[in-house]
């Protein structure tokens, strides 16, 4: 009897399932990583409901997490501010996954190798769920707020242009 293919699990899913926080996890076919726009648009889902994940760098050297709207743009000073830093920036795309264990267009604000400070556009706050990624590209969590809230301990902030 031939064995049937096992989903592959993300560190992501992992932390959500263990702490047993109710979520969908949405797989689709995608074999390179999509804008997020493209991702809402392959769900059928509204771009503000579905976030990025953004990981910058302070002046001070910390390192922080930005969820945003996939059609909206951080704003670097907002985001700043957020946080207390003079400034911040973007880290280089080959800095993502040595520090968080993701590749860009996988990147999941949860099931890093290290948990940062993660701060989220306020906006996320006027819906019953967001979806964000779930860890490797083609995939997406649904879920509240709160809930993402209670697992990584968010700050709901203005962040967008």
């Amino acid at each position: 009897m031939a064995k049937q293919a096992k989903e592959r699990k993300t560190n992501a899913l992992r932390e959500i399932e263990a702490a047993g926080l109710d979520h969908r996890f949405i797989t689709f076919d995608c074999e390179e990583a999509l804008s997020g726009i493209d991702v809402a648009a392959t769900l059928g889902e509204d771009p503000d409901r579905v976030f990025k994940t953004l990981v910058t760098q302070g002046k001070s050297g910390e390192h922080y997490v930005f969820m945003i709207p996939v059609a909206c743009e951080l704003d670097l000073k907002k985001a700043a501010a957020t946080v207390d830093e003079k400034s911040i920036a973007m880290i280089k795309s080959k800095e993502l996954l040595p520090l968080t264990g993701y590749i860009h267009g996988g990147c999941s604000p949860v099931g890093m190798k290290t948990k940062f400070r993660t701060c989220i556009d306020e906006t996320a706050q006027l819906y019953d769920t967001i979806m964000f990624s779930g860890g490797r590209i083609g995939c997406q969590v649904e879920m509240a707020p709160v809930d993402l809230d209670a697992l990584v301990n968010l700050t709901f902030a203005d962040l967008t242009l």
